[in-house]
């Protein structure tokens, strides 16, 4: 029964069902999110040839030591800015993002907004 699956379960069928009509190209790679309690992760992927180009998360030193708490929407927004900047430098302006079955809220938005607003297109 659904109602007897975890958050979590639910969560991952959602992105299974996302990933099916999202993928990544070497022209414009996946944004994949995922967030965990205490920490928030990032990655550009090129699905095609199986690699993360670029990546940044809050267990980054430099995004660690310049936040009171790694769990917030201050940190997600510094991770997005981060993987925005690291993504320019190689080359890479416009990505298709994936939420990774979470919603379009809170961390997750931030981290996305911030990603906008440091240059990157999606």
């Amino acid at each position: 029964m659904i109602s007897e699956r975890s958050r979590n379960a639910m969560r991952e069928l959602r992105h299974r069902r996302l990933r099916r009509d999202l993928s990544g190209t070497s022209e414009r790679p996946r944004l994949a999110v995922f967030r965990s309690l205490k920490h928030i992760y990032a990655q550009v992927v090129d699905d095609e040839s199986g690699r993360t180009l670029v990546a940044a998360s809050t267990l980054e030193k430099s995004i660690k030591e310049a936040m009171k708490s790694t769990g917030d929407q201050e940190a997600a927004k510094a991770v997005g800015k981060q993987i925005a900047e690291k993504a320019l430098a190689k080359g890479i302006t416009a990505v298709v993002f994936d939420r990774g079955g979470h919603i379009y809220h809170g961390r997750v938005k931030a981290l996305a907004e911030a990603a906008r607003e440091a240059g990157l297109k999606f």
